[in-house]
């Protein structure tokens, strides 16, 4: 059985339904219900068996009945995915104090708190924690200066917990994923093409272009990968920070 937060859209449903075709029972978690239950529906046409637990986990207590939730539901937890949170783009002097705790307070410390709720469960199932961090973590640019912090710190998590992993058997890695076609990147690419009053698709060019990469990827591309690490198939991976990202991380 698996945790997927940020199960709603995305890189996260896209997780959700790669995992729940392999077999594996999905327990679904954001914060809009109406968006969960869609993707659970497209999971149970396909055969899949999963959760739907609509929370919004910045709450302090709620990470921990989560856990409690897939525990009563399913009774064990095999995998946790870490995927939930986005953050605030824009001018370092102009993101307030509020933008800066709001970031860390979903990607960061809400799965800190699901991550020590759950943890006892994966040792006992030996299983994988799997966190979706960011190329912003290696390669922070000015306009990302929370995503770029926040992924940072994953990395930096991920590692430790890796370390930990090896007393608990609990598998541990982190996936850094780039330029992924989601709706996060296409009003990104909409606002490029608003600035410079071009088209959209010349501002997929051009944003391509900057990033130095040929083209953007999806999020079935990222699920993929991580389907890969969290199976038997991948359980020689450990502790790696792991980028996916048409070779925009351009350092060693």
């Amino acid at each position: 059985m698996a945790i997927v937060t940020g199960a709603s859209r995305g890189i996260g449903a896209a997780i959700a339904r790669t995992l729940a075709a392999e077999g594996c029972r999905v327990v679904l978690a954001a914060r809009s219900a109406e968006r969960l239950t869609e993707v659970a529906d497209e999971l149970r046409a396909a055969g899949g068996d999963s959760l739907v637990y609509a929370s919004d986990l910045r709450e302090p207590d709620e990470p921990k009945r989560l856990v409690d939730a897939a525990l009563g539901a399913f009774g064990g937890i095999d995998v946790v995915v870490a995927n939930a949170g986005a953050t605030k783009r824009g001018d370092f002097l102009e993101l307030t104090d509020d933008d800066w705790a709001d970031g860390f307070a979903l990607k960061l410390f809400a799965h800190v708190r699901l991550v020590r709720a759950a943890w006892p469960h994966l040792a006992e199932a030996r299983g994988s924690l799997l966190a979706i961090a960011g190329v912003g973590g290696r390669t922070p640019g000015a306009e990302f200066a929370i995503g770029g912090a926040v992924n940072a710190a994953l990395l930096s998590l991920g590692k430790a917990l890796a370390a930990r992993g090896l007393v608990d058997g609990v598998q541990v890695n982190v996936v850094n994923p780039g330029a992924v076609r989601t709706g996060r990147l296409g009003a990104r690419i909409e606002s490029l093409a608003a600035s410079l009053g071009i088209g959209n698709d010349e501002a997929a060019a051009k944003l391509a272009s900057d990033l130095g990469i040929g083209g953007f990827g999806a999020p079935a591309d990222i699920a993929g990968l991580v389907a890969f690490v969290v199976s038997p198939r991948g359980r020689y991976v450990h502790g790696s920070l792991i980028d996916i990202d048409g070779g925009q991380t351009k350092t060693i």
